[in-house]
């Protein structure tokens, strides 16, 4: 795999690689212990919702600061937003609906059954304002991170076609801010008309729905605007925000788990403040992610990971895991096999991430500099 390191951050390589790292540890758990919820595997599942948050973020900030650079170079016409949007779907969609139309494979050869409301997963509808089927579960975070790129730079060209005077990043951050505040409002709205019974309920009816979460890809957008427009501060604190996040990540979680804080007896934090703070949190690690140098002997490893972190994702549980469970019953095999069978799963998510890296995602994501795209935009 060849690799440009020229055109990379690698802090942001390492909080990438870390994302999908952890969901992966946490989906080994539902691998290997299906049945079980002890409070270590909870923990560890924790941590996998925290690796998704971190791509929302991270997806803001990397999106935001391309839309940023776009206004100060001038690009405001449609078409340039047009481009935009060409270069994040050859990006994202053929993966997607590649993966997708094989988890429609699956199922049909293992359960001879056609998934109901399939059309919906098309146009990244399937959990637009509730929870989603059970089929190709992961695909709720793809479905928020899709509106987001839709939603906010189509705000940004209106606005921008009817306020020629404004400045452009004022504009910019207005957008920001209204969706932030428009999806916080729509969780208020949850909190006083729904009521749930449990964390799981919870994150399948909230936590995993569009119109509630698209905002923590914002908040990513909010962290673009700081780095570009205040980046001596950015840099100057960059050390002292790094261990204010881990202090209050670390505080707030064990306040949590100390008193039992719940979805059920806490409704309204969990409901409209916890997920905001989480993105924040997060993103507060990012100043000194960006100002890192690449000292660490893992920098291939690390680089590698983080480039096939989108392909791991979408084939890691419903294609790998998924069938192995359907082949083995792993709560009933001794330790020994447990352990041969994670290896299985590792070793099969980066193969099959490797070769749809190399053979699909990356000769898609290359047609979006193609000329036949260029001029007619251009």
């Amino acid at each position: 795999m060849d690799i440009d390191y020229k055109h990379r951050i690698f802090g942001l390589d390492v909080i990438r690689a870390v994302a999908i790292l952890l969901v992966m540890f946490s989906h080994s758990t539902i691998l290997l212990f299906p049945r079980k919820e002890t409070t270590l595997l909870v923990i560890i599942r924790f941590f996998g919702t925290i690796g998704v948050d971190l791509f929302f973020v991270l997806s803001g900030f990397l999106i935001g600061g391309i839309i940023l650079k776009q206004l100060v170079q001038g690009k405001i016409a449609l078409k340039d937003f047009v481009y935009f949007w060409i270069r994040r779907w050859f990006r994202t969609l053929p993966n997607y609906f590649l993966i997708l139309l094989l988890n429609i494979f699956l199922v049909f050869i293992f359960y001879g059954e056609i998934v109901a409301g399939i059309g919906y997963y098309f146009v990244f509808l399937q959990n637009f304002y509730e929870g989603q089927p059970d089929f190709f579960t992961e695909s709720w975070s793809l479905s928020i991170e899709e509106y987001a790129y839709i939603i906010g730079p189509f705000l940004l060209y209106v606005l921008i076609s009817f306020s020629k005077r404004i400045p452009k990043h004022w504009l910019y951050l207005f957008v920001t801010l209204l969706i932030i505040l428009s999806v916080t409002l729509f969780r208020y709205h949850f909190h006083l008309y729904n009521i749930v019974s449990s964390g799981q309920e919870w994150s399948h009816q909230l936590r995993k729905v569009v119109v509630y979460r698209v905002d923590s890809v914002y908040y990513g957008f909010i962290a673009a605007y700081v780095f570009m427009y205040f980046k001596s501060v950015w840099e100057r604190y960059k050390t002292p925000l790094f261990y204010l996040a881990s202090v209050v990540f670390t505080c707030l979680h064990a306040i949590i788990f100390i008193f039992n804080v719940t979805p059920e007896n806490a409704s309204l934090f969990f409901n409209v403040f916890y997920l905001p703070i989480i993105s924040i949190n997060l993103l507060l690690f990012f100043p000194l992610a960006t100002c890192s140098e690449n000292r660490t002997f893992l920098k291939t490893q690390i680089t590698k990971i983080s480039i096939l972190s989108y392909a791991i994702y979408l084939v890691n549980y419903s294609i790998v895991l998924l069938s192995i469970q359907y082949f083995i019953d792993v709560s009933q095999v001794a330790l020994v096999f447990k352990i041969l069978i994670l290896l299985a799963y590792c070793v099969l998510t980066y193969l099959l991430s490797y070769l749809l890296f190399v053979y699909f995602e990356r000769p898609m994501t290359n047609l979006r500099d193609n000329k036949f795209f260029k001029p007619r935009l251009y």
